[in-house]
């Protein structure tokens, strides 16, 4: 007897079998409780930004004193893809990406040593500041963004921004938080606006006043004191902690009174000159979304992101409780908090979704087994599956991965092939009992599972040879796609397990009292299976015309695969990687031309979002210029983040939920792209229609780099590129990454 025989009787009549099947059982709903929902796979993307400061300097002394040589300097560490820098005057900004799967402390390890080990590359005399490291992983990527706005008229931006910093120190105090930061408001400042008249009148110069606010704004340690057994600590000097501490300040002398900067100068304390604009409009569709209120209001985003390992849905569901608690005391009445984003009920609505269709696949499985073994084969086949879905759910945590859309995909894929073991052990012992009526079921069980015992490891091992490969594709799309070859893998394994281990003692168990239909009842029971299997092969299996059927069924064959292969030949059927996912969500990316105000790009959002707002299907939107909108993964990867500037502006469009609409969301951005096109051309914007995609994200679909020795020359080259791509058909929103100089004076 082979070790499939073997297996199953010495775990036949164990004790051990049904506790390894309660064990399987119990790590599977502990898998299910401990596993942390998420939206996207949890990979390693790691980048950083090296911010080198050069004040002073224009953007050509910027790339050949400092970007050029830092660039050298980075390409020594270990595990990087790219290194790109962008320089600007006064500033280099060098973005260094890893490898997928390299770890963000060891990344960012490597990259401090390599920057401050070579800290001499550039001379101590030129006035290079400190470089600013600042790392982005996936864990970047905020999963919850609350949008405060208002319609009281009394109340603006700085208001907003106010009370987003209050609610910030809140949220921070929720469990599994990470970042909590605020996008819009004007900021706050004390501002000294000094009155030229009375500077001459008192003899006090802007300098003085200048040094006078620094000195008075120290405040250092100046030792210990003891007396009366006690030790004082002495400090000198005291920040300015307001605009009545500003306006006191003595700044000089005159006729031998002291000159208070109030005697000279006007101190206001509020917002600052606004350097970006945030603002928020609902759509047709608001009334869904339980959002109130017409017409554009300004407002404030708070973005929240989570710690590494955090169950997305459980800190979405306590930021947004939290929130609740905070109205009518942090949050004041007349201020409206809109969730513009909540990544954790869309991530418990897709593993939701993909558990229902789970179910679905199993519960089909078992009713075919039902119809052709009968029921009690059927309720041992049906657990079986729920054994081997336990314990592989409990293998993928063991491994690291999370409940997202593509580890269980990864699932609902291999159930066809997860429940074949059992299918294969079930309708042998099943055969065997038939032909055999009167053998005790203890003899038949072994024989029957060693019979089928080699094809089955064959096939489980073969299918494992097919998909394992996947596992080791290299860029985003492998790590990305991981959960499937390695989740499929092995549930096939612990599959096998269980046909050869728990399937023999549910059959013995669930049958052994059963009455074994002899083969005459078997065919009597099959009979009209047997009748439909004749009817239709015996044509093929005659004797005088057969071969000639044969014949034509290989045709019939040939000619429907080539009509299949012709659908993607005439375009009938797109050959792409994934098919569009149906977000609730994309975003309109808007570049001025360089030098454009803030005013003007805000005038631009403004008119997009009006043809936005008209678009049935949007619930809301939010507007951002001068700054970005909170980044997705797209935008990780697409470094979004880092547009911060007057003629950079988003456009964040929610829709109403797929079920409450007809259009897919990649039809309704196709529907809005040309309207918005035309505003962009306008106003000689660049507008991109960017929607989050169904897999890994990507720089662009279609990327050209070109590489050569001076900048003129790759300029002209990018051109004539960029001209080649216009005039192909179908290709949209071509851009490249030369960044235009504002206008000088």
């Amino acid at each position: 007897m082979g070790i499939s025989g073997r297996i199953a009787r010495a775990f036949l009549q164990s004790q051990l079998t049904p506790l390894i099947a309660l064990v399987a059982l119990l790590l599977g709903t502990f898998a299910v409780i401990v596993t942390p929902k998420e939206e996207e796979p949890q990979i390693n993307v790691t980048m950083a930004n090296v911010f080198i400061p050069f004040p002073g300097a224009s953007a050509k002394d910027v790339e050949t004193l400092v970007a050029t040589p830092a660039e050298q300097v980075l390409s020594q560490v270990q595990g990087l893809e790219h290194v790109y820098s962008v320089s600007r005057p006064g500033v280099a900004i060098l973005t260094v990406q890893y490898k997928v799967g390299v770890g963000r402390e060891a990344a960012l390890v490597r990259l401090w040593d390599a920057i401050h080990a070579n800290r001499d590359w550039v001379s101590a005399q030129l006035g290079v500041g400190e470089p600013i490291i600042k790392a982005k992983g996936i864990d970047d990527v905020p999963i919850v963004a609350l949008t405060l706005s208002t319609a009281d008229s009394e109340r603006g931006a700085f208001d907003l921004e106010r009370v987003a910093h209050a609610m910030e120190v809140e949220l921070k105090r929720v469990s599994g938080t990470r970042e909590v930061t605020s996008i819009g408001g004007p900021g706050r400042k004390v501002r000294v606006l000094l009155d030229a008249d009375k500077l001459s009148a008192y003899n006090v110069s802007p300098l003085e006043i200048q040094n006078a606010l620094q000195l008075s704004n120290v405040a250092l340690p100046s030792g210990n004191l003891v007396s009366n057994n006690q030790q004082i600590e002495i400090q000198t000097g005291n920040w300015l902690e307001n605009a009545r501490d500003v306006a006191n300040l003595v700044v000089g002398v005159s006729e031998g009174n002291p000159v208070y900067l109030s005697d000279i100068a006007r101190i206001v304390d509020g917002p600052d000159q606004p350097g970006r604009y945030v603002w928020s409009s609902n759509g047709p569709a608001a009334k869904l979304k339980g959002l109130t209120g017409a017409g554009e209001q300004p407002a404030v985003t708070i973005a929240i992101t989570k710690k590494p390992g955090e169950n997305a849905v459980d800190v979405a569901d306590a930021l947004i409780k939290r929130v609740d608690e905070l109205k009518g005391k942090v949050i004041p009445a007349g201020v409206d908090v809109n969730i513009s984003r909540n990544y954790g009920e869309t991530a418990n609505d897709k593993a939701m979704k993909l558990i229902q269709k789970l179910v679905f696949a199993t519960l089909s499985v078992v009713a075919l087994v039902f119809f052709a073994l009968g029921k009690r084969e059927a309720l041992i086949v049906g657990g079986a599956v729920v054994l081997t879905l336990a314990a592989t759910l409990f293998a993928s945590w063991a491994w690291g991965f999370t409940l997202n859309r593509v580890s269980l995909f990864a699932l609902i894929f291999s159930i066809g092939i997860l429940v074949d073991d059992a299918i294969v052990v079930v309708e042998n012992i099943h055969r065997r009992r038939s032909l055999e009526p009167g053998k005790p079921l203890l003899q038949v069980i072994p024989e029957a599972v060693d019979e089928v015992g080699g094809p089955t490891i064959l096939a489980t091992f073969t299918v494992i040879a097919a998909l394992l490969p996947m596992a080791f594709v290299s860029g985003l799309m492998g790590p990305y796609m991981s959960p499937i070859p390695i989740n499929s893998s092995l549930g096939m394994v612990i599959s096998l397990a269980i046909a050869f281990i728990v399937t023999p003692w549910l059959a013995l168990k669930l049958t052994g009292k059963q009455h074994a239909p002899s083969h005459a009842e078997e065919e009597a029971q099959h009979g009209k299976l047997a009748k439909l299997f004749d009817r239709v092969m015996s044509p093929f299996l005659d004797d005088k015309l057969g071969r000639k059927r044969r014949h034509k069924l290989y045709l019939g064959i040939v000619v429907a695969i080539a009509l299949s292969v012709s659908l993607a030949v005439a375009k009938l059927v797109v050959l792409k990687m994934l098919p569009f996912d149906n977000k609730s969500e994309f975003q309109v990316v808007v570049d001025m031309p360089a030098g454009t105000p803030l005013e003007n790009t805000a005038a631009v959002l403004r008119e997009m979002g009006a043809e936005l707002a008209k678009v049935p299907e949007v619930t809301d939107y939010q507007a951002y210029a001068g700054t970005a909108a909170p980044i997705n993964f797209n935008g990780l990867v697409r470094q979004y983040y880092l547009r911060q500037s007057s003629e950079m502006g988003d456009l964040q469009v929610n829709l109403v939920d797929k079920h409450h609409r007809s259009d897919k969301s990649h039809q309704i951005a196709q529907r809005v792209r040309p309207v918005l096109e035309q505003i962009a051309q306008r106003h000689g914007a660049k507008v991109k229609v960017v929607e989050v995609p169904p897999g890994p994200p990507v720089m662009s679909p279609i990327v050209a780099e070109v590489y050569g020795p001076d900048e003129a020359g790759r300029i002209a080259v990018a051109k004539k590129v960029r001209q080649q791509f216009a005039d192909t058909a179908d290709i949209v929103a071509i851009d490249d990454s030369v960044e235009d100089s504002a206008p000088k004076r």
